[in-house]
């Protein structure tokens, strides 16, 4: 086998999704998550990539993930749109929540969505960016699965919580996203290294004594640690209300895991802002952000938060996605026959 298999963007999405609709998701679901896991390939993200769909079809077979939900959305405020995931994939429930969202902050200066009962919605930025897109700042968080414990503790009670933004900038893209979780590294990243039975950089993890640890596989039954220390937890508290008490979500603490099959549904939530800036700053918006922008790379070795991303999709873009040669063979497998017999 060789060591890598070089795709395009398409090519990954179609085999994302012939493998998750053959796992037992409807169409628009599968759809919706094959977009986001092609494009996590497209930057260089593939600990959410291919990487992650046997998990993904797994949960649809065990049940943690309902394929065929149907997501419904209620306005609860003139600017506040609420989505029930019903247990399916956040993708299309995002997705869905996004098509009230952009004409409403568009139309009122801001508005705000909530998603509950939802699941990993895998990368942030992928979302937020979405929102620059189409002209508006946004603003992003998800909770996810209890995994960091407070300072001075041993439990987790939150999970790595990431929260992203995206500003909008020319030629429809995002001028920049920060996208960063409130642990030192997203907890995927452990994931992977555990299967690959590799070891994690100390600071990464901490087993169940509180005690530092580079073996992935003790740091998952113990916890992540928070970038920046107590701040770090504060972030994660910040995600937490967001995401979880105002979307009406489940609580990290009382979510099932988003990796194996035991628990049932996470239940988990999101919740997203989108800002007009002509409502708020007018012209003013882009003059102040290219002032931002100067002030940065004008330094050297200095570089915007999202830009390896950047450098990444056009380095893909340009000579095709180098997916690893076991990655593609188990995305393969799964298009083939979802089921494993």
């Amino acid at each position: 086998m060789t060591e890598t298999v070089t795709m395009t963007e398409a090519e990954v999405a179609e085999l994302a999704f012939t493998a998750l609709t053959g796992a037992g998701a409807r169409e628009d679901q599968a759809r919706a998550l094959a977009r986001a896991v092609a494009a996590a390939e497209r930057e260089g993200i593939s600990s959410h990539g291919l990487a992650y769909l046997p998990t993904y079809c797994e949960h649809l077979s065990c049940g943690k993930v309902d394929g065929q939900a149907e997501p419904r959305l209620e306005r609860t405020a003139p600017g506040a749109v609420r989505v029930d995931a019903a247990c399916g994939f956040a993708h299309r429930a995002i997705e869905i929540g996004f098509e009230s969202l952009l004409p409403l902050a568009r139309e009122q200066g801001i508005a705000a969505l909530s998603l509950h009962n939802s699941y990993n919605c895998g990368v942030l930025g992928y979302h937020v960016a979405q929102l620059a897109a189409g002209g508006l700042v946004g603003l992003g968080f998800t909770n996810a699965p209890a995994s960091i414990a407070p300072a001075g503790g041993k439990a987790p009670v939150l999970g790595t919580n990431p929260f992203a933004l995206a500003v909008p900038g020319s030629g429809g893209e995002a001028d920049f996203v920060i996208d960063q979780s409130a642990s030192v590294v997203a907890k995927s990243e452990v994931v992977m290294r555990a299967r690959a039975k590799e070891p994690i950089p100390e600071g990464w993890a901490l087993d169940t004594e509180g005690r530092p640890t580079t073996d992935p596989a003790v740091g998952l039954k113990g916890s992540m640690v928070p970038s920046g220390g107590y701040k770090g937890f504060g972030v994660a508290l910040l995600v937490e209300v967001m995401a979880a008490a105002l979307s009406g979500a489940t609580l990290g603490i009382d979510a099932s895991p988003f990796s194996g099959s035991s628990g049932g549904p996470p239940r988990t939530g999101q919740f997203f802002i989108a800002i007009a800036p002509a409502s708020f700053s007018g012209a003013l918006f882009t003059e102040r952000l290219t002032g931002l922008r100067r002030a940065i790379e004008t330094q050297e070795n200095a570089h915007l938060p999202g830009s390896r991303r950047a450098a990444m999709r056009a380095r893909t873009d340009a000579h095709g996605i180098p997916v690893a040669g076991h990655i593609h063979a188990a995305a393969a497998a799964l298009a083939r026959d979802p089921a494993g017999t």
